[in-house]
Parts: structure tokens; sequence; C-alpha cells
């Protein structure tokens, strides 16, 4: 199987709204809306994996000057400063029947790239306690228990710095 990682093309947020909800709990996935105006604000932060034709994954961020992702960047498009210091990690997703065949690696590696391209400080995302060993492996680094309730889960507070 053959991975392609390119930018989100225009028109695709319902595509990429149906994998965000195939990979989160519907308490912390982005909604068809939220995913398409992020896609509209700051489309080269979508990367996509793509194989025959069909998209399989994604990952995306917006990027602020704060060293840590509070919830209200999910939310409020307006947060999103293109001249930030740090590039966030909105979600990374890909579809179940996909996994484990290093796309979200892929992707991870896509986006990593493009900010340390564009000169940011680093990179920051929150995930739960489950996912801190597979962040750390692109080197990021735990700062503890994230100040978040977004879905009303648990998270942590990762950043990598370049």
């Amino acid at each position: 199987m053959q991975i392609i990682i390119r930018n989100a093309r225009p028109g695709e947020g319902e595509t990429l709204a149906l994998i965000e909800a195939a990979c989160f709990p519907a308490s912390e996935a982005a909604s068809a809306e939220a995913i398409k105006e992020r896609l509209n604000a700051f489309p080269e932060k979508f990367f996509v994996a793509e194989t025959e034709g069909k998209a399989v994954g994604f990952v995306n961020g917006g990027v602020t000057d704060e060293p840590h992702l509070p919830d209200e960047m999910y939310h409020d498009i307006s947060l999103h400063n293109p001249d930030g210091a740090y590039q966030t990690v909105f979600g990374l997703n890909v579809l179940p029947q996909y996994r484990r065949q290093g796309i979200a690696e892929m992707l991870m590696k896509a986006l990593i790239q493009s900010a340390r391209q564009e000169g940011k400080k680093g990179m920051i995302l929150t995930c739960k306690d489950h996912m801190i060993h597979y962040y750390e492996k692109f080197g990021f680094v735990c700062h503890g228990r994230a100040d978040s309730c977004h879905g009303n889960a648990v998270w942590n507070d990762m950043r990598l710095i370049f």
C-alpha cells in the first residue's frame, strides 16, 4: 500500500470530519463545521494521508505564541496566529483499519518538518496518558497535567522544542 502525504484540499472538510468522528469520542471530536473553519483558516497546517485516492488520516493544528494548548484554541479560530512561535497539534487521526502501518508517524513527521522549516520554536499538544510514550518518540516531553477539560477527559501537556 502506497501512502501519499499531502496538504488538504479545499472542500475536503466533510471527509476529514468523518475521519475525525471515527477516531475520537463524540465529546472530543471536532464538528464538521469546526474542521471546515480550520481548513479555511490554516489549510497549510492540514496534512492528509492518502492511499489509492482515498483520505485515510490527517493531522492539523493552529499556531500560537503560548507554550501550551488552551481549550479555547479548539473553538476560537481567531486565536490562530500564523506568525506564532508554537505549532499545535489539534488532532492526529488515522482510520482504525489503517492503523499500525506507520501512517500517523508519517503525518506527524510532515507537520514537524513544516514547523521546523517555518522557524517555529517548537510544537505543543495535549494527549491522554496512554499516548505519552507515542509522542515521546518524536522528542516531545511531558510537562504534567494540562489545564484542559476538553471532552471531560484528563490530558497531558506535551512539548517538542526545536
